[in-house]
Order: C-alpha cells, then structure tokens, then sequence
C-alpha cells in the first residue's frame, strides 16, 4: 500500500518537508510505503519545495531594515522568488512587531530587479505571508523599466480591496488602520483580479505592470508532478497548521482534496488545530495531543497519528 505525504507546512512548528517526513515516518511503522511530496500555495515556503534559493541579495526589508535574501535562478531563465523572503510578516516578529502602514513590499521589487539583470527571462513571484498592505506600492517603485513575463503565484483568490478588509487586521492593523489602508488602496489604479488582494494586494500592484496572476498551488503542483504521484497513491495525507474556512479557498488542504476526490483517492487531513466551523474535516494534534505537546512534539504527533490511522484502516471496524 502506498501513501502520499502532501502536506504544506505546519506555521510555526514544521515547514512543509517537515511535516511530509514525520507522516512518512508513521507510514513506515505501519507497514505502508510512502513518497514524500511537499507542497506549498503560494505562500511562506513555496521557495523551498521548489528547491530552495541558489541565490543571495540584500534588500529592503519590510519595516526598511536590510534583509539578507534567498532567491532562485533555475538553468531555462526562470527565476522564483518568495516575498515572505523580502517582507514577510515573520520579519517583523508578528504582528504584534508590526507597524502595517510604514510595512513596505519594496523588497520584493528590488528581487525582481536583482533577477532581470542576472539574466532571467520569466520571473515567478510567490506571495502571500506578507508584513505590508501597500498594495504593491514598494514593489512597483524598485522596478526596473523593462521586464521579462511575470507570473505572480497567488495563495488566496481575494479582490484587491480585501487586501485592507480582510488581510490587514491579520497583520496587526487596528479598525482605523484598515480604514487608512483600504482609502490607500482605493486610490490605486490596479485591476480588481482574482488573487489581486494576495500579499497586501502586491499580487494587484504587479498585475498593473503586466504580471498574470496564476493559482500558485496549482504552478507548484505542476512542477512537482502531483497528479502523476496521485495516481499512484492508495491514500494521500495532507494538512497544515491551522484548518479553517480559508482552507478551502485556493489553499493546499482545500486543493488537494479537491484533486483526491476527482481521482477517486482517499484523503486524510491533519491539523496542528482545527479552528470552529471549518468545513474541512480534519484530526488535530491540539485536541488529541493537548497543545503543549502538539507545539512541542509535532512531528511525533504527525507520525503517531499517521500509524493510528492506518492501523485503523488495516484492523477494520
């Protein structure tokens, strides 16, 4: 029997490889096989299971402070950036640390700068994570004149104005914050797209300069053969640190039961925790471990829930 260990990262406890290593591991000690296949939507850690970066430049972090960077320059011109990398929330220290109007996505303009002349002739930018709602502001003015194609790898499918409305309290805005943010970004002429309100509505701001937004779960996917290994799998397993309603709404929990479900595959989900109401049934390493243990252990939680499981399905009712 196999198993496929597609999971995105756990925030805080376990990046994505992680998480696939620990639900391979419970396969294991249960007699299955596994292929380890981590995902990623967009979002924090896209540059990872993509191969992680081959490449360092120094840019403007998001509160201004200069920020070491990886990026990704592959042989056939494309290059992939991440801009949690540039401006990402954790950056800052959370939102707590932040300050969501000065927080700039300068960083990743100057990336994508940094890219064009080195060479690269298609450019992915992975979003989502993000300290800033500038709505590409600081991105756009470190662009260069001339660029090559852009995709914008987009983790959510929200409008440009949810940038502010949905997004910004999630990074430390208060309700008179998100109004200042939601007149900024009213005043910007930026295409009101599907994805356009991704990082802050950096997904928007680069969209105003040609870029074309693409679902980024399913850019990842595609590079990493998911269907293919799907189809191979007896059951697939995946999961993330906090199941709820976004988890449905162009995420890699969402999208993969999504595609499990098309290719007649069974599917289990996992959750660091299961927040109320989530459409998505999933088994939480807080409830059946306790959040001590969950937050500490969770790769033995991952690894011992996967065993359970599978004994289930071996041992029947």
């Amino acid at each position: 029997m196999q198993l496929l260990a597609a999971p995105d990262k756990f925030r805080g406890t376990l990046t994505a490889r992680g998480a696939a290593a620990a639900i391979a591991a419970g396969a294991a000690r249960a007699g299955w096989s596994a292929v380890e296949l981590p995902l990623a939507d967009g979002g924090e850690g896209t540059l990872d299971v993509l191969g992680g970066g081959n490449r360092r430049t120094t840019v403007t972090g998001p509160l201004g402070e200069p920020v070491d960077t990886e990026w990704r320059l592959e042989d056939d011109g494309t290059a992939l950036i991440e801009a949690a990398l540039a401006c990402g929330l954790s950056l800052v220290g959370g939102p707590e640390q932040n300050d969501p109007l000065r927080a700039t996505s300068r960083g990743v303009g100057e990336l994508v700068a940094a890219a064009a002349a080195e060479g690269a002739t298609r450019i992915v930018v992975a979003v989502g994570g993000v300290a800033s709602t500038d709505g590409g502001v600081g991105a756009a003015a470190a662009l260069p004149s001339h660029l090559p194609p852009i995709d914008v790898a987009c983790d959510v499918e929200a409008r440009f104005l949810d940038a502010a409305d949905v997004f910004a309290p999630q990074k430390g805005a208060t309700p008179e914050q998100v109004r200042i943010l939601r007149e900024r970004l009213a005043k910007l002429d930026v295409p009101d797209l599907p994805g356009s309100g991704a990082a802050g509505g950096l997904a928007g701001g680069l969209a105003a300069r040609g870029a074309r937004l693409l679902p980024g779960f399913d850019l990842v996917v595609s590079r990493l053969g998911f269907d293919e290994r799907l189809a191979e799998a007896d059951l697939v397993v995946t999961g993330e640190g906090l199941v709820d309603a976004t988890s449905s709404t162009g995420k890699v929990v969402g999208r993969v039961l999504a595609r499990a479900n098309a290719a007649g595959v069974e599917a289990l989900v996992l959750a660091g925790d299961v927040a109320a109401g989530s459409p998505i049934d999933a088994v939480s390493l807080v409830e059946r471990y306790g959040p001590e243990r969950a937050l500490a252990e969770p790769a033995a939680c991952l690894a011992e829930l996967v065993e359970i499981a599978l004994a289930a399905r071996r041992d029947g009712p």
